[in-house]
C-alpha cells in the first residue's frame, strides 16, 4: 500500500525528469554551432508500478530518467569516411596536377613550343647564310634556350616532388598526433562508461578525429564490449575501440597505439633515376612494413604517394637467370643477370632506372645494389650487387626468382613527366647529333656533337660516352643536365653544316637535313607525333589527369557534402526543434511544480487542520 506522501514522490521524479530535459536541451541550443557534437535526448520511462492488493492492482510510480544518449546513427558516419578518403585522395591528385600543368603550358615567351620553334627559325636563317659564324651562334644560342628549357623544367618537377614528399612527412605525423588523441579519448570514455554513465562529448570528440583521420587514409572502426573475466556473460560497461588504416593495419586498439615514422633514401636507395634525394619510406614504429604502394590503401596519403612515385606502372621487374660470387666475378662483388621482357626495359631511351644503386627485390627479400649494364644483344641487365650493405648473401637458389625494384604504381605522377621528357631528349639528340657528326665545319673537319649531358663533377659527357649502340646507350642524358657541347659554343665554326666537303661554305646540306627532322615524323618520331609535338603529348596527358581528378575530387566533396547533411538531419541541432522542446519540457516542469504545491497544500490540510 503506498503511503500518504506517493503522489509527492511522483510529482518530484517528474521534476527531475522535466529538469534533466531541460538541461540537456539547454546543452544542445548552446552547442547548436559547435563543430562535431551530436544532439542529446533524455531517455526515460515509466518507473516500476507498485501492487496495491485492491481492486485497481497496481499503483503508477512516476517516471524514471534512464540516459542521456547522444543521437547519432553509425551508418551515415561509415559513409562519410568511405567517401572522405576518396574525396582526399582526388583533391590532393588535382591540386598537383593543375601545377604540373601550369609547368608546362606555353606562354608564349619559354616555352616549349616558343623555344622550338625560335630554334626552328634560327635554322630557317642559317641556310640563307650558312657560312656565318653569327648565324651558326644564333642556332646555337637557340638550342641552348631549348635546353635551359628543359633544365628548368627538370627542376620545378624535382622541386614539386620535394614538396610531396614534405606533405607526406605531415601527413604522417597528423596521423600519429591523432592516433595518440583517440587513444587518450578511449581510456577517458572508459573510465566514465565503466561507472555506468555515457561519455557524449568525449564520444563526439573521438569521431570528429575519425573524421580528419579519414581524409588522410581510408579507416574502419570497430567497437567491441568488454566483458567481465569473472562473468563472461556480463558486459562491463566498457568497449574497445579499434582503429585501422590503410586497408585493415591497426592504428589505434583500445588503449595502444603504433605511430608511423619515416626514413629518408639515401643516394645509393633511389629508386627512379630522377628522384631527388631524401625521398621518405614509412615503417611503422614497431619495425613492420607499411606499404605506401598498397592496393588497398586510399585517401590524401595514397594521391600523395601516386603524385609522388607514379610512373605509370613502368618500374623494373624481370626474372634473374644466373650469378657470380664475389670471387669469381670480375667488379669483385657478386653479380647477378637478369632477363626482362616487356619492351620498354629494352630501350635505354625510356630507361628510369636509379644510375646511383638502389634496392632491388629478389624472390621477395631486399637487396641492395651498386650499379647495373645492359647488354642489347643478349637484351639482359647485369647488376653489381652491394654486399657490405646486404643483409644475406645472394645464393643461387634465387636464380629463377622474380625481381624487381618496386611495386608498380599505375599513375602519372612526376616520374612519368619526367621519363617523358627525357625519352624525348635521348631520341632527339641522337638523331641531332648523327646529323652533324657525318657533316662538316668550315675547316673542313669532321663536325662535332650538338647535344650532351653535363658531368654532376663538372665537364660533359663526349661523343664516345653518349653512343647509342653502347651498353647504356643516351642514358646518361636527362633534362636536368640536357647541354649544348661547349666546343660549339665557344666556337660556332665547328658546327659540321656542310654534308660533302668538294661543296662551298654556303652549303648547309646537314642543316636543311636538321630542318627536316623537326617537322617529319619520318625522320624522328615521339609517340606517333613529330619532334615539335612533344609538348602536345604531355600535356594531353597532365590535362587528362588533372580534368578527371578534378571531375572526381567534385564528384565526392557533392558526396561529402550531401552524406554530411543528411547526418547532420539525424545527429545536428534544429534551434527550431529545440526551441519546441524548450517549450515541452518548460510546461512539465511547471505542471510537476504545480502537483507538488497542489499536494503540498492537500498536506497542510491534512496534517495541521485534522491532525492526522
Amino acid at each position: 500500500m503506498p503511503s500518504q506522501f506517493f503522489g509527492l514522490n511522483i510529482a518530484g521524479s517528474g521534476l527531475r525528469a522535466s529538469n534533466a530535459a531541460l538541461n540537456t536541451t539547454a546543452n544542445n541550443i548552446a552547442n547548436a554551432q559547435t563543430d562535431g557534437y551530436s544532439r542529446q535526448q533524455v531517455t526515460q520511462q515509466a518507473s516500476n508500478a507498485l501492487r496495491t492488493f485492491t481492486t485497481y492492482g497496481c499503483a503508477g510510480a512516476g517516471v524514471d530518467t534512464i540516459a542521456i544518449e547522444r543521437v547519432r546513427d553509425s551508418f551515415y558516419d561509415v559513409k562519410y569516411w568511405d567517401n572522405n578518403c576518396k574525396y582526399g585522395e582526388y583533391e590532393v591528385k588535382s591540386y598537383y596536377a593543375r601545377t604540373i600543368e601550369d609547368y608546362f603550358e606555353d606562354d608564349g615567351v619559354t616555352g616549349f613550343t616558343s623555344v622550338f620553334n625560335k630554334m626552328s627559325n634560327a635554322l630557317q636563317s642559317l641556310v640563307s647564310n650558312a657560312s656565318s659564324d653569327s648565324s651558326k651562334a644564333e642556332f646555337i644560342s637557340t638550342a641552348n634556350a631549348l635546353a635551359d628549357y628543359f633544365n628548368n623544367m627538370y627542376g620545378n618537377l624535382q622541386e614539386l616532388q620535394e614538396d610531396i614528399n614534405l606533405e607526406i612527412k605531415q601527413n604522417v605525423d597528423q596521423i600519429n598526433a591523432i592516433a595518440e588523441k583517440i587513444c587518450t579519448l578511449n581510456k577517458q570514455v572508459n573510465v566514465i562508461e565503466l561507472s555506468g554513465g555515457t561519455a557524449n562529448e568525449l564520444r563526439d570528440q573521438r569521431e570528429k578525429l575519425v573524421d580528419e583521420l579519414s581524409e588522410i587514409v581510408d579507416v574502419k572502426i570497430t567497437e567491441l564490449p568488454i566483458y567481465d573475466t569473472n562473468n563472461p556473460d556480463r558486459e562491463t560497461g566498457g568497449t574497445r575501440y579499434i582503429v585501422q588504416i590503410a586497408g585493415g593495419q591497426t592504428l589505434v586498439d583500445a588503449n595502444d597505439y603504433n605511430t608511423l615514422s619515416y626514413t629518408a633514401r639515401a643516394t645509393e636507395e633511389k629508386v627512379n633515376q630522377t628522384d631527388v634525394d631524401g625521398l621518405y619510406e614509412i615503417v611503422w614504429s614497431n619495425g613492420n612494413e607499411f606499404n605506401l604502394t598498397n592496393a588497398a590503401m586510399e585517401g590524401k596519403l595514397k594521391g600523395l604517394v601516386e603524385m609522388r612515385d607514379g610512373n605509370n606502372g613502368a618500374n623494373f621487374h624481370g626474372k634473374m637467370e644466373s650469378m657470380t660470387d664475389a670471387s669469381s666475378s670480375p667488379s669483385g662483388k657478386t653479380e647477378i643477370v637478369i632477363s626482362v621482357e616487356d619492351d620498354y626495359l629494352k630501350n635505354m631511351q625510356e630507361s628510369t632506372l636509379s644510375n646511383t644503386g638502389g634496392v632491388i627485390n629478389i624472390g621477395n627479400t631486399i637487396f641492395y645494389y651498386e650499379s647495373w649494364n645492359y647488354d642489347p644483344a643478349t637484351e639482359k641487365y647485369t647488376f653489381v650487387m652491394n654486399d657490405a650493405k646486404n643483409d644475406v648473401a645472394v645464393t643461387a637458389g634465387l636464380v629463377g626468382k622474380e625481381v624487381k625494384t618496386e611495386e608498380a604504381v599505375k599513375y602519372q605522377g612526376i616520374p612519368y613527366y619526367m621519363e617523358q621528357m627525357n625519352a624525348w631528349l635521348r631520341g632527339f639528340t641522337d638523331k641531332v647529333n648523327e646529323i652533324f657528326k657525318s657533316g662538316y665545319d668550315v675547316n673542313g673537319n669532321e663536325g662535332c656533337i650538338l647535344f650532351t649531358a653535363n658531368i654532376a663533377s663538372g665537364g660533359q659527357y663526349k661523343e664516345n660516352d653518349l653512343r647509342a649502340d653502347e651498353k647504356n646507350g643516351l642514358y646518361e642524358i636527362t633534362a636536368g643536365n640536357f647541354a649544348v657541347n661547349e666546343d660549339l659554343i665557344d666556337n660556332p665554326g665547328l658546327l659540321g653544316s656542310r654534308g660533302n666537303l668538294s661543296n662551298g661554305v654556303e652549303e648547309c646540306d646537314r642543316v636543311k637535313e636538321m630542318i627536316e627532322l623537326l617537322n617529319s615524323k619520318e625522320k624522328f618520331s615521339f609517340r606517333n607525333g613529330s619532334a615539335s609535338e612533344l609538348l602536345e603529348s604531355i600535356l594531353s596527358d597532365v590535362a587528362l589527369n588533372a580534368s578527371n581528378a578534378n571531375t572526381f575530387c567534385t564528384t565526392y566533396e557533392g558526396l561529402r557534402t550531401s552524406i554530411d547533411n543528411q547526418r547532420t538531419s539525424v545527429c545536428g541541432v534544429d534551434e527550431d526543434e529545440e526551441a519546441v522542446s524548450l517549450v515541452k519540457y518548460q510546461n512539465a516542469y511547471t505542471l510537476s511544480s504545480k502537483m507538488i504545491q497542489t499536494l503540498t497544500e492537500i498536506y497542510d490540510q491534512l496534517i495541521l487542520s485534522t491532525g492526522v
